[in-house]
């Protein structure tokens, strides 16, 4: 089960996975309106196991505080990136890193370039980018701590490798495959 709300000024991709078998699930990037997150969460009957952030900026961070007084799960961020949360993280989130939600397992992908911590989330048939990659684009890469080359290789080595037909999901505006942006993406066509 996979929902998306759009929140906030910034209109980020909040993403709620779950797993329809054991109703168990993971937030990604709640970036506001935590309440509309909440409701969402009840709506669908699940129990949120982690809130999961792919960087540190307000606009995916935003709501993550009152969404763990709310429902208890602990937030998961990159070391890096975790002064952007604006309170202690309960975990790190790491290259390789592992998270089991019921019967399927997120792993972590360290992608830094629009933020030093800044990762990406691959699951069964889909890749979440935050503001990594975009359909049709890439995250900005002129902020402190950003870095092109370090975006544009790791999207390379890290990300299209898992395979054109994966959905990609990103932290703003609508999802893609990694096929279509390793073949139309102007910051990815080879000469």
């Amino acid at each position: 089960m996979l929902r998306k709300l759009v929140v906030g000024p910034y209109q980020s991709n909040c993403y709620i996975l779950g797993c329809d078998k054991t109703k168990v699930g993971v937030v990604i990037d709640p970036g506001d309106e935590a309440v509309r997150i909440v409701n969402e969460i009840s709506k669908n009957k699940l129990r949120i196991l982690y809130t999961l952030i792919t960087h540190g900026h307000v606009d995916h961070v935003g709501a993550a505080s009152e969404l763990r007084r709310i429902t208890k799960a602990p937030v998961l961020i990159h070391s890096l990136d975790a002064p952007g949360l604006g309170f202690p993280a309960d975990g790190d989130l790491h290259e390789g890193h592992k998270i089991e939600v019921g019967s399927y397992t997120i792993r972590a992908i360290h992608t830094p370039g629009h933020s030093p911590g800044g990762m990406c989330l691959s699951a069964p048939g889909a890749v979440f980018t935050g503001d990594t990659l975009f359909a049709g684009s890439i995250g900005r890469t002129d902020f402190p701590g950003g870095n092109h080359h370090q975006l544009i290789q790791g999207v390379i080595m890290k990300i299209f490798p898992l395979g054109d037909d994966i959905r990609v999901y990103p932290g703003h505006g609508p999802p893609s495959t990694i096929g279509r942006e390793r073949l139309t993406n102007p910051f990815f066509r080879m000469g």
